[in-house]
């Protein structure tokens, strides 16, 4: 590899992932972070909700990732998330692992929807779950795709 100038952000960024964006808080948590945990109480309207976040900067074009981890009140399997899922809005499941089919933001770049895959109940948590979220960035912002979803879910329990 030829050694690459860097200038933007504080380490190289092609050919890399940096789980840094915007300044670092006290708590240890980036800005950025904690407007995702501010944001999503806000929506919800539930202060009281426990949200975690670690966000990473990624050399794509467009597109906004997230792994998402839900915790639920009653037992919700996998296949009922997939079901709800694909009955909601603006929301298109691509959940097929074992032909590699998932969610990629570079798929995602240029539409609207919010695209939800690799989903699967949390093996470390009673009544979890985890998905991979995909959407275009500049069509809609992360932090409510992740909500909208979590409305969804709701609504089934």
């Amino acid at each position: 590899f030829k050694d690459i100038e860097i200038k933007v952000y504080p380490h190289q960024i092609a050919f890399n992932v940096l789980p840094h964006i915007d300044k670092f808080l006290e708590n240890g948590y980036t800005k950025e972070e904690m407007k995702m945990v501010n944001e999503t109480k806000k929506i919800m309207g539930d202060p009281s909700i426990r949200v975690t976040a670690t966000t990473v900067r990624v050399p794509v074009f467009r597109g906004h990732s997230e792994s998402v981890n839900i915790e639920t009140e009653k037992k919700i399997t996998a296949q009922e998330v997939r079901e709800l899922l694909s009955k909601a809005p603006g929301v298109v499941v691509i959940d097929n692992p074992e032909k590699n089919e998932y969610p990629l933001p570079i798929y995602a770049s240029g539409k609207d929807e919010v695209f939800v895959g690799r989903i699967r109940e949390d093996e470390s948590i009673e009544n979890g779950i985890n998905m991979w979220v995909v959407s275009d960035n500049l069509r809609k912002g992360a932090a409510l795709n992740a909500v909208q979803i979590a409305e969804e879910l709701l609504k089934m329990l």
